[in-house]
Order: structure tokens, then sequence, then C-alpha cells
């Protein structure tokens, strides 16, 4: 490394942010205007898939929209361990976070843009790959503000979640009413717009305010490793390339085997990461114990983020087509409630609830459930989250729209779990990590994700051969099938997890 943690942290204006450095206010900024374009174009994408040409949208089929939305979600978790990894060999985090926004904005254009599938295309190309450079990033040159022992670090992260969600809660409400009064490319180039003030406000003050946090990469590539580096990834591009013009020719690269496609590396990359920690000499028998703890628990998230993710396909889908949205039908106000607004409640929940599940944790104490149990309340709320659907989804028709409130109720049952889950799962990663491992582990569950809406991509084609009733009862039987699993494996887990708690 070129500069030392302590040069970095020494060059950043320890002040200026309500107590904080300088640069977490700049980091904050991006970061909400980052995750108000991405929530607010998912909120309406799997609309603008389905709909049809004469209303604006691509005419795909349901399943197929659903089922792209998912290989969406997949890939960014996906590209962002390439990202990570280009960060901290070449471009150093700073770069890379400054070029996956110039990417993420531009495909938000690329939407925005009246020019159909392949202006669809191209937005889905670039938000994937730019967000894979700066998802992991930005959290990245984040923690290097702060020095090791600052106990301002985790406070400074709070603060930062907070961004994330209070993007991602006004997005789908702006965007959403912008779709219903205008059109979907109206709605895209609101994420647009707020994309480029993120790029503007992180090019104006980043130097200021950032200091040599991340200017330079962490292990940079040289000698014959780069060479070497340079001859694989050319060879993989050209590779790549080849196999897609082969495939679009053919005829035989459809939507439908690319979907099958990131099923199989969602399947494989957790398990080829897994393998080679397990295997490596590096490794002592008490980390491979640890290790053999983490499967349960990843498969619990996997479960877990399955349905979680299917708030914004599936779920979008049935509140569109089955869901009382004329407020004057409910309660008497003459308003029409755009569908897009129900990808609001999870962060608005998530809010809402994090500070009852913390105190609640900590006023347990001794009596405090262990990981295994938290994973397995986790997917027991994601599960319950989907049975409740059953009940409207039964008699729910064009003619028979349900309440909004079973929706509303569903989201946040799932929200439960999800902060009894997602906090316990990034902690526990961090601790039952091998120490020559440390940072992959992350990323291992990261990929829980990932693999996660890869397998969706596969589950949302059994919705119209079920119909949605059976579709959340077999979905959702599966989760509690798992939270029995899990609850009945807790003490093995436990002790694979050899002191870990």
């Amino acid at each position: 490394m070129k500069y030392t943690r302590e040069q970095m942290v020494e060059s950043v204006p320890q002040t200026g942010f309500f107590g904080h450095p300088k640069g977490l206010g700049i980091l904050f900024f991006v970061e909400f205007w980052e995750r108000f374009s991405y929530y607010g174009m998912r909120a309406i994408l799997v609309y603008y898939m389905y709909d049809t040409v004469a209303n604006g949208g691509l005419g795909m089929s349901e399943t197929t929209a659903a089922s792209i939305g998912s290989m969406y979600g997949a890939l960014i978790f996906m590209t962002g361990i390439l990202g990570g990894w280009l960060a901290d060999r070449i471009l150093g985090s700073r770069r890379a976070l400054l070029y996956g926004a110039t990417l993420i904005m531009l495909g938000h254009i690329a939407m925005s843009l009246p020019f159909g599938i392949p202006a669809f295309l191209a937005s889905m190309f670039l938000i994937i790959v730019g967000s894979g450079l700066m998802k992991p990033n930005i959290s990245n040159v984040l923690g290097g503000l702060y020095h090791k022992n600052d106990n301002r670090m985790d406070a400074g992260f709070v603060i930062f979640y907070m961004s994330v969600n209070m993007g991602a809660f006004l997005s789908p409400l702006i965007v959403g009413e912008l779709q219903k009064q205008y059109n979907y490319h109206i709605g895209f180039l609101a994420a647009a717009i707020g994309m480029a003030l993120a790029l503007i406000a992180y090019v104006v003050f980043n130097r200021k305010s950032l200091g040599l946090v991340g200017v330079e990469p962490t292990h940079i590539l040289e000698g014959e490793e780069k060479s070497k580096y340079k001859k694989v990834f050319s060879i993989a591009f050209l590779v790549i390339v080849l196999l897609v013009a082969i495939g679009i020719y053919s005829g035989f690269l459809t939507f439908n085997t690319f979907s099958i496609i990131v099923t199989i590396l969602g399947v494989v990359l957790p398990i080829i990461y897994w393998t080679t920690m397990y295997r490596s000499k590096d490794v002592d028998d008490i980390e491979r114990s640890r290790l053999v703890a983490y499967v349960p628990l990843f498969l619990a998230s996997v479960m877990f983020w399955s349905i979680q993710e299917q708030g914004a396909n599936t779920l979008a889908i049935f509140a569109a087509k089955f869901t009382q949205l004329d407020l004057n039908k409910v309660s008497g106000i003459d308003y029409l409630v755009p569908a897009a607004w129900f990808q609001s409640l999870n962060p608005l929940f998530v809010v809402a609830l994090a500070p009852v599940i913390s105190a609640l944790w900590s006023k347990l104490g001794k009596y405090n459930p262990s990981t295994p149990i938290k994973f397995a309340i986790g997917i027991l709320m994601a599960g319950i989250s989907f049975l409740i659907m059953v009940i409207p989804a039964q008699s729910a028709s064009a003619t028979n729209l349900i309440n909004p409130m079973w929706l509303v109720a569903s989201f946040f049952i799932c929200v439960i779990g999800e902060l009894c889950l997602s906090p316990t799962g990034s902690s526990t990663s961090v601790k039952l990590a091998p120490i020559a491992f440390n940072s992959q582990m992350l990323s291992l569950w990261f990929l829980s994700n990932a693999t996660a809406q890869g397998i969706n991509a596969q589950l949302v084609k059994l919705i119209e051969p079920l119909g949605y009733a059976n579709y959340f009862l077999f979905i959702g039987s599966l989760a509690v099938a798992l939270f029995v699993i899990i609850f009945l494996l807790s003490r093995f887990i436990s002790r694979k997890m050899q002191g870990i708690h």
C-alpha cells in the first residue's frame, strides 16, 4: 500500500458531519441518491416489463418479468465480488466507486429512453456492472474514515444505513406517482436524475472530504501476476463474447436459458467459495468446524432472502392485479394508490422496528436466543408472511380485489424476520470466518442473496401452473419446514461454532 491506514485517516477532516468525519456527509448523500435510483427503478421495473406496448411497457409475460427481476438482483450481488477484487488489486475503492456511479447513472438514462428492449438490455448491463463496482466499495471507503479503535465507527455505519432506508422508502413513492401520472420513462428519468445528483456531489466534494482514503489499491497487481491476470481476463472476455454471439445466432440464448445460467451460477459460486476455504491448508480444525456450522445458516439465509426479495416481483404483481388500490372503496379517500408504493413498506418497517428488536435482544440478556435460533425465527417469520397470503389469494380475482392490509401485514411480518436474521448473519459471518479468509467470508454471506434470487428466477415460473394461493402455500411451507430443521439442529450448530455465539 502507498499509504498506511493511519495516514489515510489523518488526511480526512475528522469533524464536519454531526461530530463524525466530514466524508460521512458526502457518502451519506451519494448512498441516499444511489439507493433512491435503485429502489425507485425497481419499484416499477416488473410492471414496465409485463405491461403492454400500447401502455408503454415491453409486453413480456408476467412470469418472464418476475424471472428477469430475480436475475437482475442476483447478478448485482455476484458482480459485487468482482467489484471488490478490482478495487483491491487495480482501481482503488474511490475510482471503483466513481466508475460504478457513472455506469449506474448511464444505465438509468438508458432506461428512461423509449427504445424498447435494446435500451432495457443496455440499462440492465450498465446498472449491474456499476452496482458491482459501487456497492462493496462505498462501505469500504466509509470504514476507512475512522481509526480501527474509534468508537464513532459503529454509529457512523448506523447513520449510513439510515441513508439506505431513506432512499429506499422515498423513491417508490415518488417514482410510482410519476409513473402513474405520466409514464414509465418519466419514472425512470427521476431515478437517473437522483443518480446524477449523487455523482455530481461526489465529483465536487470527494477530494476535500475523503482525503487519501481508498485512492490507491490495497494489494496492487504488479509484475508477472499483472501479466497473468491480463491474459486470464482477456481470454475470459473473448470466450464470453464468442459464446454470447453463438448463443444469439443459434437462437439458444433466450431470457429463459440465461435465467438457468444465472441460477446455476447462484448455486455453484458459494459452493466453490466454501470448498476453497474448507480445503485450504491455512484453515485449522476449529475453523473447519465453524465452516460446517455455517452451511445450515447459509441455507436458512437463502430461504429467507428467497421470500423477502419476492416482494419486488411476486408480491408487486399481486398488488397490481388483485389488490384494491382505490382508497375510496376502502377508506372513503378519493385517491388511487400506485402499486409501486408497497415497495416503501419494507424500509419503513425496518426503520420503525430495528430499535425495538435491538432493545429486545439487550433486555433478554442471558436469555438472548442463540444464533441458530435467531436464524430459525427469521425464516419462520418469512414463511408466515407468505402463508397468510394464502387466505386472500384463494378468492382474489380481477373482480374481487383484496384489502391492501393483507400485503401490509405480509411485509410487516417479513421485516421482523429480516431484523432477526440479517444483522445476525453479517455479524456471524465475520465471527466464523477463518483468519485467512476474513473478507471473503462476508462475500460468501452476500452470495446467499444472489443464490436466493438466482433460485427465484426458476421458482416464479411455478406461479402460473400453481396459482398464487398454492404458490404462497408451497414456498411458505418450505420455509416452515426449514425452520423446524434448523431448530432441531440448533444445538449441533452451536457446538460446531466452537464457542462463537
